[in-house]
């Protein structure tokens, strides 16, 4: 049982240690939690500036329902960053609400936040619990675009780019394997997903702040058709994704279908296996710390409807740090008062898209966005 209001289970990992980061930046005292108490004092003592200052335990736990119930129990707040969430989650979210905590994680995986809203979302609002898979950059920033052009009534639907700079971490790129060999990837028409065709390959897309053809892909379709299915101002909603590194998009698919044709015929468990193994090949250690000069993001959304236009772009750096600080700021709101919704909702639904913006420009990530209505 925690003493503490807030437990990060996968602290040691590169998004998790940014998570405390901020969290001792906000003054939350918290748990840092996960399998290996070694891995976590290393981390904790080597990797978070600052920890001195912080209020904070160690705890080693087994990742099972029971263990974690225990350790939750006391806390309000879960900050979960141990992925792939399609296979690790549902421990996690279970314990959560049994535990009776508030529940977000970083995931960018579709499956698991379609998974989320229809079989435990319903449990998690009657408890008077916030269940927010993906609340980090990767999807979080453009929805903050998104909603800025929704502020322009008429508009029902979304066209999204979002565009990173820099490295994947390991857990990253294990999310890209798992997404492309274990699950399809959806986007929203007329209130329906619907697949995105799988040998498609690359998209091509003009997106703000250069004059080269991006190349993008559904990278798992992200986490916005899933968000804005029960909204009644959006029907459509279409989003890619890539990277600015022209050579490394061109590998993906490549990695990727090799990846697929190497599992073919293996059961669940032992595909996981193997694509872990292939993602410490591509990435096998902890990128460095982010630099703002490589470590950019771009998110973009075109918002339209039968007599209306609006686009919004949002240019930031620092992805990672981006979801750390996003998900300190939840715990930081969850702590003062209840989220805008219970139940299964995304960042800006539980807490505001004006309000996440303001943190992420209050600490320097992100410009001002630039919006332009048609």
């Amino acid at each position: 049982m925690s003493d503490k209001p807030v437990v990060v289970y996968g602290a040691s990992g590169y998004t998790g240690r940014l998570i405390c980061e901020y969290l001792r930046e906000y003054n939350i005292p918290f748990v840092a939690a996960g399998r290996d108490e070694d891995k976590l004092t290393d981390s904790m003592t080597s990797w978070v500036p600052g920890i001195e200052t912080a209020s904070y335990e160690v705890v080693q736990v087994e990742h099972e329902v029971g263990a974690l119930t225990k350790l939750f129990s006391g806390a309000s707040v879960v900050l979960n960053t141990v992925g792939p969430f399609s296979k690790f989650g549902p421990e996690v979210v279970e314990a959560s609400l049994a535990a009776g905590v508030h529940y977000t994680d970083t995931t960018g995986e579709q499956d698991w936040v379609m998974r989320c809203d229809e079989e435990y979302g319903s449990d998690f609002a009657a408890a008077g619990l916030l269940l927010s898979p993906g609340l980090a950059q990767m999807y979080t920033t453009g929805e903050i675009a998104a909603e800025i052009a929704l502020e322009k009534p008429g508009l029902d639907t979304l066209d999204i780019a979002v565009f990173w700079g820099g490295s994947p971490t390991v857990a990253s790129t294990q999310t890209i394997l798992f997404n492309a060999a274990l699950s399809g990837a959806n986007y929203l028409e007329q209130d329906t997903y619907v697949p995105f065709d799988p040998d498609a390959g690359h998209y091509h897309l003009t997106i703000p702040g250069q004059h080269e053809v991006a190349l993008a892909l559904p990278w798992g379709g992200t986490s916005h058709p899933v968000w804005y299915r029960r909204d009644p101002r959006v029907a459509n909603v279409k989003a890619l994704g890539g990277v600015f590194n022209r050579g490394l998009m061109l590998a993906v698919p490549q990695i990727v279908a090799g990846a697929i044709k190497a599992t073919e015929g293996m059961g669940v468990e032992e595909k996981y296996a193997a694509l872990a193994a292939t993602a410490a090949q591509v990435m096998g250690e902890m990128p460095p710390r982010e630099n703002p000069r490589v470590n950019k993001s771009m998110d973009s959304v075109h918002a339209s409807g039968p007599l209306g236009r609006a686009h919004v772009v949002i240019h930031g750096k620092e992805n990672y740090k981006q979801t750390g600080l996003l998900q300190a700021y939840a715990a930081y709101a969850l702590l003062q008062q209840p989220p805008r919704r219970v139940g299964f909702a995304s960042g800006c639904q539980a807490f505001g898209h004006r309000e996440l913006l303001g943190q992420l420009q209050g600490f320097g990530l992100v410009q001002a966005p630039v919006v332009t209505i048609g």
